[in-house]
C-alpha cells in the first residue's frame, strides 16, 4: 500500500488522506528516494509533453519552420486557452499553411475562468486551438510537414490522422519516449489520452529516468539530448506559454527558471527535472487529485532544492479557503514527505 503524502486539514483536524508514490532517480538510473510503489506502471499523460516533443527538435522540424522560444514552450504544454496561446498556436500554423482544422486534439474551452466568461458573453465559440493540447499537437503537425516533404505528399494529406499509433509522427513520439524511459512502450500498457493520442502506463521510476536524462542528456541521443535542452531553455524562457495564467507549472518556473523544469499530467501525476542536481521526479497521487499533486511536487521541490521559498510553501502548504474567503484549513505533507525533507 502507497504512504500517505498529502493531508487535507479542516481546522486542526485532518479531513482527508492522499496516498501516492513518488521516485527520485539519477541519469544513471540510480533510485536517490523511493516512497510507495515506484514499478507499478501508471499513465503519465501530459506529464510527459516535453519527451513528445523531444521530435520536433531532434527532427529538425523546428529550426526548418523557425520555431521560437514561445511556440516551442507552447509545445511542451497544458495551456488554459487563454488568447496568447491560442494566437501562438494559430500563428504557427499559418506559417505551415494550415489552419485549426488540422488539428485532432478537439475542441476545449479555455479552462482559464474569465477567458471562458468573456467568449460566451460575445458569443464566441471554442476551437481546437483552445484545448490545452493545441501547441504539441501543433507541434506534431509541424512535425508531419516535415515529413511530407520526402514523400511527395501534400502536406495537409500526410498530416491527416496523425494521432493514430501507427502514424509516422507517432511512431516517432513513441520510440521518444521509449529511449528516454528504457521502457519499450508498444509492449506496455495503452490507452487513449484526453487529446486522442496514444498513452502508455509506465513505472514511476522509469519517468523519474527520463526527466533525469532530458535534464542532463546523460543517456539520451545526442539529438535528443540537444531537443530536451533546446525546449528547456525555450520553457523557461517562455513560461506563460506551458500553463497560464495563476498556473503551477508557469509561476514555478518563472521563479526558478532553468533549474527547475516541471509538468503537471492529469489524475495526479506530476514530473520534473533538477539539472543541477541531475535528478528527475516522478510521482502519482493514487486518487488523482491534482490538488494534492501540485503540493507534494511543491514539497519534493523544497526539499531537493534545499530552499524555503514562499511560493514553493504556498503550494506545499496550500490555504483553504471558504466562499467568504475565510481560512478553513490547509494542506500539508504527510510524514513521509516532511522527513524527506529533513533528510
Amino acid at each position: 500500500m502507497n504512504p500517505i503524502l498529502i493531508e487535507a486539514l479542516r481546522g486542526d483536524a485532518v479531513e482527508s488522506r492522499h496516498a501516492g508514490a513518488l521516485a527520485i532517480v539519477d541519469a544513471s538510473g540510480a533510485v536517490h528516494t523511493a516512497l510507495g510503489d515506484i514499478e507499478r506502471p501508471v499513465f503519465p499523460r501530459s506529464a510527459v509533453k516535453l519527451l513528445q516533443a523531444l521530435p520536433l527538435v531532434a527532427s529538425g522540424a523546428a529550426e526548418a519552420y523557425g520555431l521560437n522560444d514561445a511556440e516551442l514552450a507552447l509545445a511542451c504544454a497544458s495551456h488554459s486557452g487563454e488568447p496568447e496561446h491560442v494566437a501562438t498556436a494559430a500563428g504557427l500554423l499559418a506559417r505551415l499553411g494550415l489552419d485549426e482544422s488540422a488539428l485532432e486534439c478537439g475542441t476545449q474551452w479555455p479552462s482559464r475562468e474569465p477567458v471562458l466568461r468573456g467568449m460566451v458573453a460575445r458569443g464566441e465559440l471554442a476551437t481546437p486551438l483552445h484545448n490545452n493540447c493545441s501547441g504539441k499537437h501543433s507541434g506534431f503537425v509541424c512535425v508531419a510537414c516535415l515529413m511530407s516533404r520526402n514523400t511527395g505528399a501534400e502536406a495537409a494529406e500526410f498530416v491527416r490522422g496523425y494521432v493514430r499509433a501507427e502514424h509516422t509522427v507517432m511512431r516517432e513520439v513513441s520510440a521518444a519516449l521509449s529511449a528516454a524511459t528504457g521502457v519499450d512502450v508498444e509492449k506496455a500498457p495503452r490507452g487513449t489520452d484526453g487529446c486522442s493520442i496514444p498513452t502508455f502506463a509506465l513505472p514511476l521510476r522509469a519517468l523519474a529516468l527520463a526527466f533525469a536524462r532530458c535534464g542532463t542528456g546523460q543517456g539520451l541521443s545526442d539529438g535528443h539530448a540537444r531537443a530536451a535542452r533546446r525546449l528547456r531553455q525555450a520553457v523557461a524562457a517562455a513560461p506563460f506559454m506551458v500553463g497560464g495564467t495563476d498556473r503551477f507549472d508557469t509561476r514555478v518556473m518563472q521563479a526558478w527558471g532553468e533549474r527547475l523544469f516541471c509538468k503537471v499530467g492529469a489524475e495526479g501525476v506530476y514530473c520534473a527535472a533538477l539539472p543541477e542536481l541531475g535528478l528527475g521526479v516522478a510521482l502519482k497521487i493514487d486518487d488523482g487529485a491534482v490538488r494534492a499533486a501540485e503540493a507534494a511536487m511543491a514539497a519534493v521541490a523544497q526539499a531537493l532544492l534545499h530552499t524555503e521559498d514562499e511560493l514553493l510553501r504556498g503550494y506545499s502548504h496550500l490555504a483553504l479557503r471558504n466562499w467568504r474567503g475565510l481560512d478553513v484549513g490547509a494542506l500539508r505533507p504527510a510524514r513521509a514527505l516532511a522527513e524527506l525533507s529533513r533528510a
